[in-house]
């Protein structure tokens, strides 16, 4: 046998070994993701479930499958991860495996009622909205913290946060309360000190002053009016509160245009016409302009006001019962025009 035939065959074995090495070696440490993605993992999701995830954006989905195997590696952790464009089967597999995952912003505004928020929240979290209730409502966290079932909405300030994905139910409660108590600093409690409010007051009718009107301009004005007639002991007269009422009776979907004269006689302790002073808890959950609204309350004299038919959306202001019920008057006229009974 000639040497050049050997040493042509011994060149072929390197080659083929080296190409078998190079692919590999790409398998393993090669770009495979395709595009910047995003990849929720579900706490039930297996390997096979997140090699159809990545199919779309992975030029080898089932390499990650081999790699996962080589690498001893069987359980992934929940999460949501952020992938990058160029990024090899073995970095998925180590990002997976160590749960190096990223926190995302989770958004919500006011919403009427703790099953409205827990809604809002599972669709943007893997937690699903009963298990949000339920940790809400645990007895002993609403013990511990001086809350009820109505009033732990409190502790939802509307805003947007840093918090990741398949974060616990329990988890997240304990982080908006944390949230909610740094949100209450200094300068917030020294005003509310100052207007002889405990938070939770404030709270209450923040939350009244949020559904009276829609305007960030007019919601001090609105807080005002409120604030000096809890000082001279009047009944508040809200019509928001009147309508809480309401829906604690008929369902929290159940529509209200115009409050009607028999519905100022409901027998409730939300019901500002029958009861002097504030309700007992929030009536929604107000957002941030309308607590800041009560703890930096314009200073006047108005103590009426409803709705305006010459600036729709705004309200008609009002220092004695004359003139406010000279704009009562209008707006009535102006309800009957709309057809609006209900």
């Amino acid at each position: 046998m000639s040497k050049k035939f050997i040493y042509t065959v011994i060149g072929t074995i390197i080659l083929i070994g080296g190409i078998i090495g190079y692919n590999y070696y790409q398998k393993i440490f090669g770009k495979t993701i395709t595009k910047d993605s995003v990849l929720f993992v579900y706490s039930t999701d297996s390997l096979v479930d997140i090699k159809d995830k990545i199919a779309a954006y992975s030029k080898s989905p089932s390499t990650f499958l081999l790699i996962a195997a080589k690498k001893n590696f069987s359980k992934p952790k929940s999460g949501r991860y952020l992938l990058k464009e160029g990024m090899s089967n073995n970095e998925l597999v180590n990002m997976l495996r160590s749960g190096n995952q990223t926190a995302l912003r989770v958004s919500f505004n006011n919403q009427d009622t703790l099953e409205k928020f827990a809604g809002r929240i599972a669709e943007q979290l893997e937690i699903d909205s009963i298990s949000i209730l339920n940790s809400f409502t645990d007895a002993r966290f609403l013990s511990e913290n001086k809350l009820t079932t109505k009033s732990v909405l409190q502790i939802c300030i509307p805003n947007s946060y840093q918090i990741y994905w398949n974060v616990s139910a329990n988890g997240l409660r304990d982080k908006l309360l944390s949230e909610y108590h740094r949100f209450w600093n200094t300068s917030r409690l020294e005003k509310a000190k100052i207007l002889k409010m405990s938070k939770e007051e404030v709270i209450a009718l923040a939350s009244i002053v949020q559904k009276e009107t829609a305007k960030n301009s007019e919601r001090p004005i609105v807080a005002g009016l409120y604030l000096n007639r809890l000082k001279d002991g009047w009944p508040l007269q809200a019509d928001p509160t009147v309508i809480y009422s309401i829906r604690e009776i008929k369902g929290q979907d159940y529509a209200v245009k115009r409050v009607l004269t028999a519905d100022l006689e409901i027998d409730s302790p939300y019901n500002t016409y029958k009861n002097i002073g504030l309700p007992p808890t929030l009536i929604s959950m107000p957002d941030i302009s309308s607590i800041d609204a009560v703890l930096n309350a314009d200073n006047h004299n108005y103590m009426y006001m409803c709705a305006s038919v010459e600036k729709l959306g705004f309200h008609a202001f009002a220092k004695t019962l004359t003139q406010h019920n000279n704009n009562a008057a209008k707006y009535h006229i102006w309800l009957n025009k709309q057809g609006v009974n209900r």
